[in-house]
């Protein structure tokens, strides 16, 4: 069969993608960690990804013709996963006291006035990394995962060679 790198690259990135997101959850539902502002922004890339690719897997799945597309798509989803790269390393270096975060990552930041009192509710601010493992927080990790998902996002996107003779019969 044709293009099978590009089968295999959206296989994976489901469910390298999936996996992080479902991980992010565990970690929070189990865990106990609570998502700041910049943790949520992240995980908004992670929201499009996955149905991006779940569509593009059934695509190659249904019909290897429209590889063409599958590729096409992979190429936004590498552009996707580069932002998830760039807002964790942003994160990352916001956590390491490298540059300030957004207002909203402060205690201060929250809503007021006719709404609901959310102030015993528990604020989890930006600069303050909830776990690290391997010198790396959750938002370090995003940056890693993210950027193995860009290389095999570009690896699926690649034309195969136009001399191979993978096509079944």
């Amino acid at each position: 069969m044709k293009d099978n790198h590009t089968r295999q690259a959206v296989i994976l990135l489901f469910l390298l993608t999936a996996a992080t997101i479902v991980g992010a959850w565990g970690f929070q539902i189990l865990g106990g960690y609570i998502p700041c502002h910049l943790c949520h922004i992240q995980r908004m890339i992670y929201y499009a990804v996955v149905p991006v690719l779940a569509v593009l897997m059934w695509l190659i799945l249904a019909d290897p013709g429209k590889a063409h597309i599958v590729r096409r798509g992979l190429l936004l989803v590498a552009l996707l996963m580069l932002a998830s790269a760039f807002l964790g390393g942003y994160h990352a270096g916001v956590e390491w006291k490298w540059w300030p975060g957004p207002a909203a990552c402060t205690t201060g930041a929250g809503l007021s006035g006719g709404l609901p009192d959310l102030s015993k509710a528990r604020v989890v601010n930006c600069d303050e990394a909830q776990w690290r493992f391997l010198w790396l927080s959750f938002a370090g990790w995003n940056v890693v995962i993210s950027l193995i998902a860009v290389g095999l996002a570009l690896w699926g996107a690649r034309r195969p060679p136009q001399g191979s003779s993978s096509v079944s019969q």
